[in-house]
């Protein structure tokens, strides 16, 4: 095979790029809902805990769907982490490289299983499809050291020109607590990226494979342009932020900060924060990339495609072996919980220069319940994973959401239904938090209460996140309600976020809310006599705060 990566590009048209880069936008989403309705475990075709993507040869993204951001984190290593391995000549057609590792596959944490497949098209690969699905099965471990928190995938061949490689196959499953489920979900997977590759194999054959190729380096070009322009329309000048962040797995609360810079059409983010811990809550190094390029195009252009060319104006610094730029053999299973507390620091940076376009504070958190047991009458294995909303921040003209995942999740609740179909719980109350959105001229987001009761003992990890601090209002809003956890009587006390239910017992979960957005005195008289009526806040709540009852 004959490889060639630099080839003279055809001159594509404006409208003949808008029309292949939807026709990639349509190739991923295609992808997701494959993967969604092909898979078997509730945390994929329930809460849709995956994502989907294209990439160029060289590892650069060209279009991901719209589903997590914070799986970019992922997404964005394992090409060259699969190159470095596997020399480009070498890969064949039907070659699908599998992957998880933080630090030798590209990944973030273990549960987030790549898959990646080269797309040939007249004998040479032109793109890649590529797939990630979260594999909720590695519960019940420990979270010192990356060694404790599951199997280590480096990215290898699953399928060797079409072939299964069985024993692969067979050593991941017999390292899984429910193998039948992660069959299950590989083959969605494996589904969903072969759908991708005949989706691009035809776009290529409609309007020739150097006008596809031309019109994605297009649009990185332009992904580019318009980054450059939004950062170029924000003042120049250095804004400092800093937060802390809480979690279970740890005593006390880790003090980060944030410098950012903005000259020109360029944007400088550096990064301060304690040593790495001996937890689940560092991020590696990818992680906080993908971060950073959620949280800055929030503020500077949200229209802007998700590809690699935004990347390119912004520089990103974090000392090695922080708890935001982690080194081996750092535990990482819970990065998210901190990637949500850096958006909190990006955006707390920027609303000092452009407030008008930043929210208050979103929840800050994802509150995270991780069920394990045996099935009744069966004694079959479990498990169960729940990622749970919060408030959203409110904004300069409007108020926060309610219980909804903000900034790098964005999964979907599990229904009732299918929670209790599935697994020997109950869910016992569901419902907003009254008073837990931050008080505003604008209010914040509501946060969540859930409560599950074990009708089997099972094992059980919670985790989250602004349990001390609260989710900070902006322009003189005041803060969102805090995370907490309560427990039922009997219940054993927790170590760092690990404990036991027997049957019968109960635990409360109760998400933060987001922060209000300007002073409390400027907000409506008729919105706050709404807010009573709807349960939002009591009527002594709305007296000393807002002054109406």
């Amino acid at each position: 095979m004959n490889v060639t990566l630099d080839i003279a590009r055809p001159q594509v048209d404006p409208i003949t790029v808008e029309v292949i880069g939807s026709a990639l936008s349509s190739i991923v989403e295609e992808m997701g809902e494959a993967l969604v309705r092909a898979s078997y475990s509730t945390n994929i075709k329930e809460r849709r805990d995956c994502s989907t993507a294209l990439f160029d040869v060289e590892g650069r993204t060209l279009c991901q769907a719209e589903h997590i951001p914070i799986h970019l984190g992922s997404f964005i290593g394992v090409i060259e982490r699969i190159l470095k391995r596997h020399p480009l000549e070498q890969i064949r057609a039907g070659d699908v490289f599998v992957g998880n590792d933080a630090y030798e596959g590209g990944g973030t944490h273990l549960p987030d299983i790549v898959l990646a497949e080269p797309i040939f098209v007249e004998g040479r690969i032109v793109a890649w499809a590529v797939n990630l699905a979260h594999h909720a099965d590695f519960a019940d471990r420990g979270h010192a050291h990356i060694y404790q928190e599951g199997l280590r995938i480096p990215p290898i061949r699953l399928y060797r020109e079409g072939r299964l490689q069985e024993d692969i196959q067979e050593l991941i499953l017999l390292n899984c607590q429910v193998p039948r489920e992660r069959l299950s979900d590989l083959r969605a997977q494996m589904a969903a990226n072969r759908l991708g590759v005949a989706r691009m194999q035809a776009l290529c054959a409609k309007y020739g494979t150097e006008t596809v190729l031309a019109a994605g380096a297009a649009l990185l070009d332009y992904a580019e342009r318009k980054m450059r322009a939004g950062i170029a329309a924000i003042p120049d000048g250095v804004w400092r932020f800093e937060d802390v962040h809480d979690s279970p797995e740890i005593e006390g609360e880790l003090a980060l900060a944030i410098e950012l810079e903005v000259k020109g059409d360029t944007m400088r983010l550096h990064f301060d924060g304690p040593d790495q811990v001996r937890a689940g809550i560092n991020m590696t190094y990818t992680a906080l990339l993908a971060t950073v390029y959620y949280a800055v195009k929030t503020v500077v252009d949200p229209t802007i495609l998700p590809n690699a060319g935004l990347a390119r104006p912004l520089i990103v610094t974090a000392r090695e072996g922080s708890v935001v730029n982690c080194v081996h053999p750092a535990a990482v299973n819970a990065r998210l919980s901190t990637c949500q507390r850096v958006v909190d620091l990006i955006h707390g940076a920027l609303a000092q220069a452009v407030p008008e376009r930043v929210t208050a504070a979103h929840n800050g958190a994802c509150f995270v319940a991780s069920f394990v047991g045996r099935q009744p009458g069966t004694g079959e294995p479990w498990v169960y994973l729940e990622t749970i909303g919060g408030g959203f921040g409110a904004r300069a003209t409007k108020d926060g959401l309610d219980g909804v995942h903000v900034h790098t999740t964005n999964t979907s609740n599990l229904p009732v239904e299918a929670l209790e179909t599935e697994y020997p719980l109950t869910l016992v109350r569901y419902e907003l938090v009254e008073g837990s959105g931050g008080p505003g001229t604008h209010r914040g987001g509501m946060g969540l209460r859930r409560v599950y009761r074990a009708e089997a003992e099972c094992r059980l990890r919670l985790d989250g996140a602004r349990f001390r601090s609260a989710p900070w209002g902006l322009q003189g809003g005041l803060p969102g309600g805090k995370g907490r956890f309560v427990f039922g009587p009997g219940v054993e006390p927790f170590h760092l976020g690990n404990g036991t239910l027997r049957a019968g017992q109960w635990v409360e979960i109760i998400t933060p809310g987001g922060g209000g957005y300007g002073p409390p005195a400027g907000r409506d008289r008729a919105a706050v006599a709404r807010d009573i009526r709807e349960g939002r806040i009591s009527a002594a709540e709305a007296q000393a705060i807002y002054g109406a009852g």
